[in-house]
């Protein structure tokens, strides 16, 4: 998944959202019972509001420069993106209390733990993505896709992006890679102060990661949260980590307060090493001069997560028809398609390549390859799907208890 830092408080972003919202539903009809003409139409002249991750400047130029004037062209559609996403649950409860009958928001970036927390107050809008016609592309017979944290995603979230943790470093520094937790822990005690992960979303998913290393078997993380599980692979992931802090970066005393700012250590050579949970960011950051040329991506030999990026539609929203065009349109071989490229953003399409028109598998086919990650084909072997949300709710919770603030 991509990182989900907290950008904004929910009061904060709030505010933002309600000075520019609407003050009462505009639309009355459910656009599931329209049909994709009606839905099309209903959309022009629209705003929709969009609540999404805005800490890369890749995507953010991805939606600036290409889809929102797409959208205007093409229907009319005024796409109005809001930085924030964390907030997203404590803010759509905070409505929900206060009897607001139309969000502030129409249109949210998630997945997981998010996709969890707002099944839970029953917030998003659906199922709806069979309604899309560009959901006929979608690749729903990989679990990897259908399945989000252990959910079924049964319509209430489109997918948007397919992607794995990898790590990051430079070969001209780190000659030999290392490919498990022991020979990662032994390559720090020989390098001290060259390691070190971020606080959030990507650090988090790292030592998930290493929640598989340390398990008896993957299958004790599938299925529903077992607190006993969780405990028993929580400890052996912290005994790793306490094992190498002192040899940290800033032995381990702080930890970057999210990727960007890894990513920025790695690039200045404070570090050796960064990660990301998309494995085509590599390319994309050598691409844009930020990584060194001989910066490669690679996956644990025990395995890192896969998972996949999704778009919600609030319960709420007074938008509805036009978020679902907005969907329907980052779902489509274009728009699949331009954020695929490496220069672009480098992120995995969610499409099934034998279910596209020949001329579009053509295309798809001649992306210029990656040449500083290994091949999704290839990543396969490694990849290991998310455990229920609570894990990482939990882990959240306990590594800044037990780890950052010891």
């Amino acid at each position: 998944m991509i990182e989900m830092p907290r950008l904004l408080s929910a009061a904060a972003l709030t505010v933002l959202l309600l000075a520019c919202s609407p003050s009462s539903d505009d639309s009355t009809v459910d656009p599931r019972s329209l049909d994709w003409p009606e839905i099309v139409k209903a959309a022009r002249g629209e705003t929709v509001y969009f609540v999404m991750w805005t800490g890369d400047p890749a995507i953010n130029r991805y939606m600036r420069e290409f889809v929102v004037p797409h959208l205007h062209k093409r229907h009319g559609i005024t796409l109005e993106i809001v930085p924030g996403q964390a907030d997203i649950p404590s803010m759509l409860m905070t409505e929900i209390e206060a009897g607001q009958t139309v969000s502030s928001m129409d249109m949210v970036w998630i997945n997981g733990q998010v996709f969890y927390q707002l099944r839970q107050i029953d917030a998003l809008y659906g199922p709806f993505t069979s309604k899309l016609p560009n959901d006929l592309f979608v690749d729903w017979d990989n679990p990897m896709i259908a399945i989000d944290f252990q959910q079924r995603v049964n319509g209430y979230e489109s997918p948007w992006g397919n992607v794995q943790l990898l790590l990051i470093t430079d070969t001209e520094r780190v000659a030999h890679l290392p490919r498990t937790p022991r020979a990662l822990a032994e390559w720090i005690h020989a390098h001290p102060g060259r390691f070190t992960i971020d606080s959030e979303f990507t650090g988090l998913s790292f030592l998930k990661s290493l929640m598989y290393a340390f398990a008896d078997s993957p299958q004790e993380l599938q299925g529903s949260f077992d607190r006993n599980v969780y405990n028993k692979l929580k400890n052996r992931v912290f005994e790793w980590v306490r094992g190498v802090r002192a040899d940290l970066w800033r032995e381990g005393r702080t930890f970057p307060k999210d990727v960007s700012q890894l990513h920025q250590l790695f690039a200045n050579g404070e570090v050796d090493f960064t990660m990301s949970f998309n494995d085509g960011e590599v390319d994309n950051k050598v691409a844009v001069g930020l990584f060194p040329k001989t910066a490669r991506a690679y996956a644990l030999k025990t395995g890192t997560l896969q998972n996949t990026h999704y778009l919600g539609i609030v319960a709420r929203s007074a938008h509805k028809p036009a978020a679902m065009v907005v969907a329907n349109f980052l779902i489509s071989p274009e728009a699949q398609l331009e954020k695929l490229k490496p220069e672009v953003w480098g992120d995995g399409t969610v499409l099934a390549m034998e279910r596209l028109p020949a001329p579009w598998r053509s295309r798809f086919r001649n992306v210029p390859g990656r040449s500083r990650a290994p091949e999704r084909d290839a990543l396969q072997l490694f990849a290991r799907p998310e455990p229920a949300p609570q894990y990482m709710i939990r882990l959240d919770e306990d590594f800044r208890n037990e780890i950052v603030r010891q």
